[in-house]
């Protein structure tokens, strides 16, 4: 094992033993290298005359570019667009996400956490997560209401035994005693990943204020059971909130509560504002003690070295002016009201009742999607109907539930689209 993973061990298990048995082997094994990024990052600093140590090429004094490409972003400085980003992210933009972070989650406001480090999405966000702390046949504890790519980026690549619990109660509320269970019952292993989801693709899902603070209490008496946990915030349609739910992140209300209790979150600029194509987001990490995010940077980093390198610098430029804009808020806030409109007008036409001889609903409250359980006709036969005869798209899980992403259909069209699933049903009952 090299010098630097053995230290970067070192200080976690002087800090937190717990967090040190997390980790998986390749995680134990991870460091940021002092290498050419390193002497570059020294030379930027010192090299007053003459800078020859990372690939680029220059020209006048700043990046080479190509007229062609930059005619066509006037408004940016070459310098913002060319040169590689550092491999944590650029700067002003983990300064900025942080404030944000702080804003928007009063959770986190009396808590410690690490700066954010920027990631290509959450999907890459997530696999750091991945190779940090999964080795194969360790317990990934989930929902059973979860996005597919979950068990290719912890199982298929990682080898990660999905440990599912049923999402809803009977009454329709977060079944924080099913998760509970589903943890304690992996205790002989010894450690868990825990993965939250809120607002939760599929189901349009977030806790009530009630039901947040049951899981933060069911987490730390898990914790005092003498397992160690890794708590992920899966938090891609962060923001996202229309009716009765916590209004900000799990990770502010989990971080800091227990020594065994890892929390993590991964968010990012992709769905929250808007900006799917851009591939900017976040990996952030809560515990008590510096020296432990320190590490924890630094193997994130040594991920980042080994895969990726550095995240997309034009992409964080744009989402880095986008944020310091005067007019963010106020155009962020009409995109979120179409979005609260429409998810407001599924429930009204749900809830008139003329389709409940088809299927019920899932109970939602935020976010993208909403899922109808089928009451008669199978969901992939019902999904590949509306695709050949109407023309309608939606998402098959499992033999019952349809997924329906309201975020992509106009509050005009909602009405139509609802008419036509359920015509489907009928042909199919026929």
């Amino acid at each position: 094992m090299n010098e630097i993973a053995q230290n970067l061990n070192h200080q976690i298990q002087q800090e937190n033993p717990y967090v040190y048995e997390l980790l998986s082997k390749l995680g134990k094994n991870l460091f940021y290298p002092k290498g050419i990024l390193t002497q570059t990052a020294e030379a930027k600093q010192k090299a007053y005359r003459f800078n020859a140590t990372i690939g680029i090429a220059t020209e006048k004094e700043q990046p080479m570019f190509l007229p062609v490409i930059q005619d066509t972003l006037t408004n940016y400085d070459p310098k913002d667009l060319y040169p590689y980003a550092p491999p944590a992210g650029k700067p002003e933009l983990i300064k900025v996400w942080r404030e944000k972070m702080l804003q928007e989650n009063p959770s986190l406001n009396d808590k410690s956490f690490s700066d954010p480090i920027v990631t290509n999405a959450l999907t890459h966000g997530l696999s750091i997560v991945s190779d940090l702390f999964i080795d194969e046949n360790d317990p990934l504890v989930l929902p059973d209401k979860l996005w597919g790519n979950y068990n290719f980026i912890f199982g298929v690549r990682r080898g990660a035994k999905n440990v599912t619990f049923p999402f809803y109660t009977e009454e329709g509320s977060f079944n924080t005693r099913g998760m509970k269970e589903a943890l304690l019952s992996k205790k002989d292993h010894g450690k868990a990943v825990l993965l939250l989801n809120f607002p939760n693709n599929p189901t349009g899902y977030t806790p009530t204020e009630q039901e947040a603070a049951e899981i933060v209490e069911a987490l730390r008496e898990v914790a005092e059971q003498g397992m160690n946990l890794a708590v992920v915030s899966d938090d891609a349609y962060f923001g996202l909130f229309y009716e009765n739910s916590i209004k900000e992140s799990m990770f502010g209300r989990i971080a800091n509560i227990h020594p065994r209790i890892l929390a993590i979150k991964v968010d990012g600029a992709t769905k929250e504002e808007y900006m799917w194509g851009f591939r900017v987001g976040f990996i952030t990490y809560g515990s008590d003690s510096p020296a432990v995010l320190d590490a924890l940077q630094q193997k994130t980093m040594g991920i980042l070295r080994g895969t990726i390198s550095s995240a997309s610098h034009p992409s964080q430029t744009f989402v880095l002016n986008a944020l310091k804009s005067t007019a963010f808020q106020i155009q962020k806030q009409e995109k979120f009201e179409v979005l609260k409109a429409r998810a407001c007008k599924v429930k009204q036409i749900l809830d008139h009742g003329e389709y409940k001889d088809a299927w019920d609903y899932y109970p939602f409250n935020s976010g993208y999607f909403m899922c109808l359980r089928l009451k008669e006709v199978d969901a992939e036969t019902l999904r590949l109907h509306l695709l050949e005869h109407y023309g309608v798209g939606v998402i098959a899980l499992g033999e019952s539930d349809i997924r329906v992403a309201f975020s992509c259909v106009e509050e005009r069209g909602i009405k139509d689209l609802f008419d036509l699933i359920y015509q489907g049903c009928k042909d199919l009952s026929k």
